[in-house]
């Protein structure tokens, strides 16, 4: 069996696709990864079979013309047009697409399957994303569903509405190019009546409702299972102390002043800490030897050494900092982080920083909330819940499809 697996953004999209290509390749299959050209480095440390499609995530986001939301319906737009162009090359010989990510480049894949006959498979990260009366559906972009409507079915209408009012044209258009009849529901036709879920069911869990109008299969987070080493010097750090706090954004736009507000507050309560640059370049402004900055580095062999960890509320660092039992401190930037830092915060593993810019006073106060003793010992006791394996069993429903 041969199997491509297809995502476009940053670090949060790829890395579970990863995680699912080292599973299937264990398993006896085939895989190839269309992906943005910035995780090459990425899927070349574990032999995974890159088609780079797209420009620059990184650039995207952090490069000196960032992408804006008046612009996505023009950048879908070009998406769609890369991703119909790229797809069915990098597709020949497939017998399963799975897609993630931007909704661009999933109906991109959903479509190129339809035309050359492959089964398709859709997968989201977060509940939040898949229709379901348990919560808010999500707006298209540009296209933000009024705050004073609270019917589910007619919010639910109007984000299919919107859906088809930012994607709808340029899709169709593509469509017809490949020969395939056009679609008036672009979302519920990406979506499936069937999508899988690859989040921890404990984290994030799938609302058993009757009325929910799609058949989701969750299947656990998609984790990579990383055995590098930590670098000797962090490793040096690590040992000539008592456990520091990690503070990182990932591949998002940090806060202002974001690398300065956090080690006042990590400060504050006595600790040390050790910041990710990230794709923000999150760095201080002087050296301190209470300070470690890292770039790459083995996220789950670093967290369990972690008193704990300020990030931004990606489902993958959730998601670890959980499987290590690390108390979290989240501080919602965008899209499905506020949704994990309330789960975070409702399961009793971490405080979920009210706002995306904290102060020095906000975030000690969090903290505080985070290193209480109750805290730690409900996170370590969640982390005994927190499936690692979610990738092995998408991978077995896939050789099973």
């Amino acid at each position: 069996m041969r199997v491509l697996l297809s995502t476009f953004g940053g670090r949060g999209d790829v890395e579970p696709l990863v995680g699912l290509a080292i599973a299937l390749r264990e398993a006896g299959a085939g895989v190839r990864v269309c992906a943005p050209p910035d995780c090459a480095e990425r899927l070349d440390q574990f032999g995974v079979e890159l088609v780079p499609i797209g420009q620059s995530v990184r650039e995207m986001v952090h490069g000196p013309a960032p992408t804006r939301v008046p612009d996505v319906p023009r950048k879908a737009a070009e998406l769609m047009a890369e991703q119909f162009a790229e797809l069915p090359a990098a597709a020949e010989g497939s017998d399963v697409m799975v897609a993630t990510g931007l909704f661009p480049v999933t109906a991109s894949v959903q479509s190129v399957a339809e035309r050359l006959g492959i089964r398709y498979v859709y997968a989201a990260y977060c509940p939040i994303f898949l229709p379901s009366p348990a919560h808010r559906p999500q707006s298209a972009p540009t296209r933000p569903l009024p705050p004073d409507v609270t019917d589910w079915k007619e919010l639910d209408a109007l984000a299919i509405e919107g859906y088809n009012a930012v994607f709808g044209a340029a899709l169709n258009r593509e469509r017809a190019a490949i020969g395939l009849s056009p679609v008036d529901n672009v979302r519920d036709h990406v979506f499936t009546a069937d999508p899988w879920l690859a989040a921890d069911p404990t984290l994030a869990p799938w609302p058993a409702d009757a009325a929910n109008p799609v058949d989701v299969v969750q299947t656990g987070a998609w984790m990579v299972p990383d055995p590098r080493p930590l670098d000797p010097g962090l490793k040096a750090f690590l040992d000539a102390g008592d456990p520091p706090v990690y503070v990182g954004f990932g591949s998002m736009p940090a806060p202002q002043h974001a690398a300065e507000v956090a080690l006042a507050a990590i400060r504050a309560h006595g600790r040390r800490a050790v910041v990710s640059r990230g794709w923000a370049g999150l760095t201080p402004s002087a050296s301190a030897d209470d300070v470690r900055v890292v770039a790459e580095v083995n996220h789950r062999a670093l967290f369990r050494r972690c008193a704990a960890v300020v990030h931004h509320g990606g489902a993958g660092t959730t998601t670890t900092a959980a499987l290590t039992g690390a108390p979290q401190v989240l501080i919602p930037q965008m899209a499905d982080q506020p949704y994990f830092a309330a789960r975070v915060a409702a399961l009793g593993i971490g405080a979920a920083h009210s706002g995306p810019s904290p102060t020095v006073e906000s975030l000690a106060a969090a903290l505080g909330q985070a290193l209480s003793p109750e805290t730690r010992s409900r996170a370590a006791a969640t982390a005994a819940t927190i499936r690692p394996d979610g990738a092995a069993v998408a991978a077995n429903l896939i050789l099973d499809l």
